[in-house]
């Protein structure tokens, strides 16, 4: 039987590049530096680099292609059947909102606790693309900040599984499928109430402030489920009246 054994030095390589994806360091989509930048970066031989990619391309954490190697989408085989379970639910927005309260104070706590100088960097960082977008009136880049701001809560949290299933709703938020992310973006002074949400939690983190970085996520879920269900309403009274109007034209006329 010849199992596959990488040469002792390119095991050590995957070893090390799987732990940066694990730790969220290496991205889904990420493309990794030219073999020949990459090999010298990590002190090894281009062959060894080679084994310690094709090691990591069969576990499905790296694909291959003309542009280039990057880190696959690897939450994609369960991300992909949760969609199709989640869409068909018509409560599946209000449980993602309690698993919110749930969870995201408590992130946001740690990460007050546990965040680390390049982190506090990114953070601001954020926050900064965040206070641009809304002085320019860019709903869009605002919302993809809003998701780049969670998910930096989770990292600075330093607690994997938060951060990887952070990641597997980011996508599904993206996709629409837990409700539509971008509703929120499109209303002026709901787009300004969550902003100082977002600062308030910023500040809080990068103050140290555990207990008031829990109390302002949880502010903010509460704030955004209440404006969930607020928009969910108007679109339900929004259809019911536009039934009203087609029975109008499903009945024969009088006369």
């Amino acid at each position: 039987m010849n199992d596959f054994r990488p040469p002792p030095l390119a095991g050590a390589v995957a070893a090390h590049l799987e732990a940066l994806v694990l730790e969220g360091v290496l991205r889904p989509g990420d493309r990794l530096a030219p073999e020949r930048e990459l090999a010298a970066r990590l002190g090894v031989s281009r062959p060894s680099l080679r084994e310690a990619l094709a090691l990591l391309e069969q576990k499905g954490l790296l694909a291959s292609s003309r542009a280039g190697t990057v880190v696959a989408d690897f939450l994609a085989p369960l991300s992909a059947p949760l969609a199709g379970l989640f869409g068909s639910s018509p409560r599946i927005g209000q449980d993602y909102f309690e698993y919110r309260r749930l969870i995201e104070p408590q992130a946001a706590a740690l990460a007050a606790s546990r965040i680390t100088a390049p982190e506090r960097a990114a953070l601001q960082d954020c926050l900064a693309r965040m206070e641009a977008a809304h002085r320019h009136a860019a709903p869009a880049e605002e919302a993809e900040a809003d998701l780049q701001l969670h998910l930096l809560v989770h990292e600075a949290s330093h607690n994997l599984v938060l951060l990887h299933v952070l990641r597997v709703f980011a996508g599904l938020l993206k996709r629409g499928i837990l409700f539509s992310h971008e509703q929120y973006w499109q209303r002026d002074a709901l787009r300004g109430e969550i902003l100082a949400q977002h600062r308030a939690i910023g500040a809080a983190i990068l103050a140290g402030d555990a207990a008031a970085a829990e109390a302002a996520m949880r502010a903010h879920i509460l704030a955004t489920e209440a404006a969930f269900l607020q928009l969910r309403a108007e679109a339900a009274r929004t259809d019911a009246s536009l039934r009203k109007q087609e029975r109008e034209g499903l009945l024969a006329e009088e006369g």
